[in-house]
């Protein structure tokens, strides 16, 4: 499902999601996938693996941040160009249906001030229209492989794909057990945790949660 606008569009944490009448694209999958619900973490990865794919077929060097955010060098560093949410009911441990919501922003020109310095879009580091249709049409072809990929043999061909555009071994921050634990970003595990090595040389992972970036990036 397509939708031309969005008045209650919405990221991780309950975020706003900014998506002008006419100018992005945002669209959900229903996706019924034959696996455990506790299997489905990787989930999100392999969406934004297919959104690096997609934005590289259309001549762009998007860079992936974890878990969902697309990022493009907009000249003044990085900045947000699409975002990926998945919501998943299940019962008894099984998946009864995953909602898979992705926006990109496409050809907006200008955004709200408290959103101005993070994100961008693919006009503004073009300089030229795109047609919505096609980076529907770029992405659907390489989420599909993906994904069949994902539920026949599990993620570890998705999370390769991810790897390939992911933001990794840059500095990181993220809240644990009421402390801030500062390290590096190093790689993700096969549940799609991050995997962070700490300034005292411990490992360990992140499921959920906020982990921040320094800007710039």
């Amino acid at each position: 499902m397509a939708a031309e606008s969005q008045t209650g569009g919405r990221g991780r944490r309950g975020r706003v999601w900014h998506s002008p009448t006419g100018e992005n694209l945002s669209f959900s999958l229903l996706l019924r996938p034959a696996i455990a619900a506790s299997a489905a973490s990787p989930l999100t990865l392999l969406a934004g693996a297919a959104l690096g794919q997609t934005l590289a077929s259309l001549g762009f060097s998007p860079q992936l941040k974890w878990p969902n955010d697309v990022l493009l060098d907009a000249g003044d560093g990085l900045r947000k160009v699409a975002g990926i949410l998945t919501e998943m009911a299940s019962e008894g441990g099984r998946i009864r249906h995953i909602v898979l919501g992705v926006g990109v922003n496409v050809n907006n020109q200008t955004f709200p001030t408290d959103l101005a310095a993070l994100a961008t879009s693919l006009r503004l580091v073009r300089g030229t229209f795109l047609d919505r249709g096609v980076v529907l049409a770029a992405f659907i072809n390489a989420f599909e492989p993906i994904y069949e990929d994902f539920v026949a043999r599990g993620p570890a061909a998705g999370l390769a794909e991810w790897r390939r555009f992911a933001l990794l071994g840059q500095p990181c921050w993220v809240e644990r057990e009421s402390t801030r634990v500062e390290g590096v970003a190093e790689d993700v595990d096969d549940s799609g945790a991050l995997l962070i090595r700490s300034a005292d040389g411990e490992r360990f992972s992140v499921h959920s949660g906020q982990v921040n970036w320094p800007r710039p990036m």
